[in-house]
């Protein structure tokens, strides 16, 4: 990472001195195949003693400058320079190239051409120029990652989103290769192959996808009022190893839904020609929105059984990459600090879309249970920001892809909506395109044309919304006569004092009472208009006293939300007789944030789960009580109550997965929970014989990636050695497998398994990114709390090294992934202040990252003494 970071102010002067014309890459990627492998670090890597693979990268860079005898410099991340030549003078690489940038001094007014000549690395980060070798058959795969700034990994340009230009990219391959671009193919001959110039994009998101892949094709047309069709080739691929499980008609089935929606309300038509998908090996990421050449993970094509919200998931993701391609590929923000122009966009649109074009009609309720619960996280971290961040420099950019930019701003977006109008929302985005197609904006842009639309002052929206940070608390307060009338209801709005701006909120109260069949049914709605502190809901007033009030009812703002004490007493023992999903998942949401905020003792939010998890219809809410469940557990109980806690986890999984409709989705998810949370000798027992077949359960097919969660325990544990994770990779002897078999190994309870562990992944860089996370996962386990713990201190003793030697993806998997969390006492939060406070000149992104852990661990330690007490509070932020 050294020299490799770029500032805000280093961009806008270059900015304001060069207007680039085009590029023209020349890649020669023959190298990708042949020599040995150890030189690329085990099966996947890039380095070694002979030097890391590399690829030759020519070129041509067509752009002017404002100013005669200026200078500047272009981006370049590579081993080595073999030629710089600016305006017909070649200058020597070994003054002008620094390892990160290019010199170029004495540039000529108006129009310039810059070639280079390199060699790039093959990249095992994920970053750049990812090259992956198959364990199953041995064929290589390439494609490229490039957000935000890893597009000068793989050929020399001017890396900022601001600086826009077209690109014909040719590419050299290997025998019996495909390859793609953004472009559409223009021809190939003898393993060169040449792609139609681009349109004016960003560097960020211009792609290479080279490889034997797997490819299916299909095809969109679209017949509009005026009488033109517009002809979309589509095409989706993965590894020839997967291609058997690729259900490539559902992609595209989704995809064309998705180009039917945006299609109908943005008036604008798809602008980038082809739409290729990529389903590929060791993503760093779920997707990203390369125009004509969107990249997925490979985990969303399913090797084995799945519930139908991993569906969903893969749905939302397809949609949210597509609205990209008008928020964020034609139209970009100008610099990263209005990230959220394109990701908060895109977050709202995926669910937006997905709700209205395609089967999974019911995601509000995962983007209420899920994503923002995401968004609810990083919006208490003390890194919480404005959702318009100010981003200083690309380690800045890096950290802001977060639940902040993502997810709660699409929350915001959603209340938008709320706020001006469905119409006016939809026919602001359409000028938006058409003012600024294949242009930048800012904040500013937008909101002007939302003003036009609605007739409403942005101004002061933007200000609470957008340009300050934390979440406010709704709180409702009811009072009733002596006939238990509701005489009147006021929701109170707090907010937390690092943080105390209070926000308008248009918000639904609901009232809701059991039936007589025993349902809990909403009987009163009003949609109120929240200002400060208090606000009374004048509607609700004389209304017949409920057994349930809540805020935001129907999700329509972002906000905490707190019960009355009796609201909350008729959730404890009735929350699973909520007839509606959305409300029911509301709650849910709720009581999470009840039980991160210290308020509601963690084995009470256990219990709930308990008692009330198993009539959850909702899947996607089903697998996030899992997970909360399991945090709950983890994180949140007093240590002295785990070992009983998770007794009581395991015994109610089990019993559900018993009573489960044999092969329903609900079985596989309570299958999968019981093997998360197993603890006992009989829980071990059980899963060993499901996995040797000697037990059965009708219904549960024991597929071979339940298979891996099945050993994953067993081998944490100590029950399944090392001869066994082995024999179950070679049932498996996949990418998925090694995975898994990596991160089984690790788990282990063993000095000598962590120790092996800990110096794979922070005395050695020659694992890929995702076996550096497989890695991580498997070393740290809950159960082995004190075989850890002489890793505490060894983290602080080497994370600024990490940080400085690797590069920003990696650094950020073991910063995070290697924090002492478990060691959840006093003392390791006092080594974390230590380490602040003595290292106040660290990389401002590696202090970020720790003080986020810090505060995870704090807010665990809370939650810990809160549930020893016993004491629930209603009242709080």
């Amino acid at each position: 990472m050294p020299g490799e970071n770029l500032s805000r102010d280093e961009a806008q002067k270059r900015a304001e001195l060069l207007t680039v014309d085009g590029y023209e890459v020349e890649l020669d990627l023959r190298s990708a195949v042949g020599g040995p492998e150890g030189a690329d670090g085990d099966e996947n890597g890039g380095g070694g003693d002979t030097g890391p693979r590399t690829f030759r990268s020519l070129t041509t860079i067509r752009f002017r400058s404002a100013r005669a005898g200026a200078s500047t410099f272009a981006d370049l991340v590579a081993p080595a320079v073999d030629a710089v030549t600016l305006n017909g003078k070649a200058l020597d690489p070994a003054t002008v190239f620094d390892g990160a940038r290019v010199a170029l001094d004495g540039l000529l007014e108006g129009e310039n051409v810059l070639v280079v000549d390199a060699r790039c690395a093959y990249s095992r980060t994920g970053e750049g120029m990812h090259r992956f070798v198959d364990p199953e058959d041995g064929e290589v795969y390439l494609y490229t990652q490039y957000e935000p700034a890893d597009a000068r990994r793989v050929f020399a340009n001017f890396e900022q989103p601001d600086l826009k230009a077209p690109y014909r990219f040719q590419v050299t391959a290997p025998d019996g290769w495909r390859v793609w671009s953004n472009g559409a193919e223009e021809s190939h001959e003898g393993g060169v192959w040449r792609f139609a110039e681009t349109k004016p994009i960003s560097t960020y998101i211009t792609a290479v996808v080279a490889g034997p892949y797997h490819y299916v094709t299909d095809h969109y047309s679209r017949r509009f009022d005026d009488g033109t069709t517009l002809e979309i080739p589509l095409g989706a691929m993965c590894r020839k190893g997967l291609a058997k499980h690729f259900d490539a008609d559902d992609v595209f089935l989704v995809t064309k839904q998705g180009l039917d929606f945006f299609h109908d309300h943005f008036d604008y038509p798809y602008p980038f020609g082809k739409y290729d998908q990529a389903f590929v090996p060791e993503y760093n990421l779920g997707a990203m929105e390369n125009p004509g050449m969107v990249t997925f993970r490979e985990e969303y094509i399913f090797r084995g059984k799945v519930t139908s919200a991993a569906y969903e998931r893969r749905a939302n993701v397809i949609l949210h990459e597509m609205a990209h391609m008008w928020f964020g590929d034609l139209v970009t923000m100008e610099w990263w600090d209005d990230l959220w122009l394109k990701e908060s966009f895109a977050d709202f649109m995926g669910s937006f879309s997905m709700v209205e074009a395609t089967r999974f009609t019911n995601g509000w309720i995962t983007f209420a249970n899920n994503r923002k619960a995401w968004a609810y996280r990083a919006d208490q971290l003390p890194s919480t920001h404005p959702i318009t961040a100010d981003i200083h420099d690309l380690e800045d950019a890096k950290l802001n892809f977060d639940g902040i930019t993502y997810a709660k701003g699409a929350s915001v977006l959603k209340q938008l909506v709320a706020y001006v109008g469905r119409d006016a929302f939809l026919e602001g985005a359409r000028r938006y395109f058409k003012q600024h197609a294949y242009g930048n904006t800012r904040l500013g842009d937008l909101l002007s044309v939302l003003a036009e639309t609605s007739g409403r002052d942005m101004t002061a929206w933007s200000r609470s919304w957008l340009q300050t940070a934390g979440v406010n608390v709704l709180t409702p307060v009811a009072a009733y006569d002596a006939t238990g009338t509701l005489t009147e209801l006021v929701v109170v709005q707090e907010a937390a004092a690092s943080h105390p701006e209070l926000r308008p909120h248009r918000v639904a109260v609901g009232l809701y009472r059991r039936t007589p069949e025993g349902e809990l049914t909403r009987y009163a709605r009003a949609e109120v208009d929240v200002a400060g502190e208090r606000t009374v809901v004048k509607e609700l007033a004389g209304a017949e006293r409920p057994d349930l009030i809540l805020v935001n009812d129907d999700d329509l703002t972002y906000c905490k939300i707190r019960f009355d004490e009796g609201s909350l007493a008729t959730l404890r023992d009735h929350l699973g007789s909520v007839t509606d999903p959305l409300a029911r998942a509301l709650c849910w949401s709720a009581l999470w944030n009840l039980t991160r905020d210290a308020l509601l003792p963690a084995r009470d939010f256990v219990a709930l789960v308990l008692a009330h998890a198993g009539r959850e219809s909702d899947i996607g809410v089903l697998q996030m009580l899992h997970a909360w469940a399991q945090s709950a557990l983890v994180n949140y109980a007093a240590p002295a109550w785990r070992e009983e806690g998770g007794r009581a986890l395991a015994e109610g999984a089990l019993r559900e997965l018993r009573e489960a409709e044999p092969g329903s989705q609900h079985q596989l998810t309570w299958a999968r929970f019981f093997a998360a949370v197993a603890g006992s000798g009989a829980d071990f027992q059980l899963l060993g014989s499901l996995l040797d077949g000697t037990a059965r359960i009708d219904g549960l097919e024991v597929d071979q990636e339940l298979r891996w969660a099945f050993l994953s325990p067993l081998a944490s544990h100590g029950v399944a050695d090392e001869a066994a994770i082995d024999a179950e990779l070679a049932r498996d002897d996949t990418a998925s497998g090694k995975r898994h078999h990596v991160r089984c190994l690790a788990s282990r309870p063993s000095e000598t398994v962590k120790a092996q562990a800990w110096a794979a992944v922070v005395e050695s860089d020659k694992l890929s990114n995702a076996l550096v996370e497989a890695t991580i996962a498997g070393f740290e386990q809950p159960s082995q709390r004190e075989l850890l713990a002489p890793y505490a201190d060894r983290y602080f003793e080497v994370i600024e090294r990490i940080w400085a030697e690797r590069s920003i993806q990696i650094g950020m998997h073991v910063v995070r992934g290697l924090f002492p969390g478990l060691q959840d006492s006093p003392e390791t939060l006092a080594a974390t202040d230590a380490w602040l406070t003595g290292h106040a000149d660290a990389a401002p992104a590696l202090r970020r990252l720790v003080l986020e852990s810090r505060d995870d661990l704090a807010r665990a330690l809370r939650g810990q003494e809160c549930d020893a007490s016993g004491v629930t509070t209603v009242r709080g932020v």
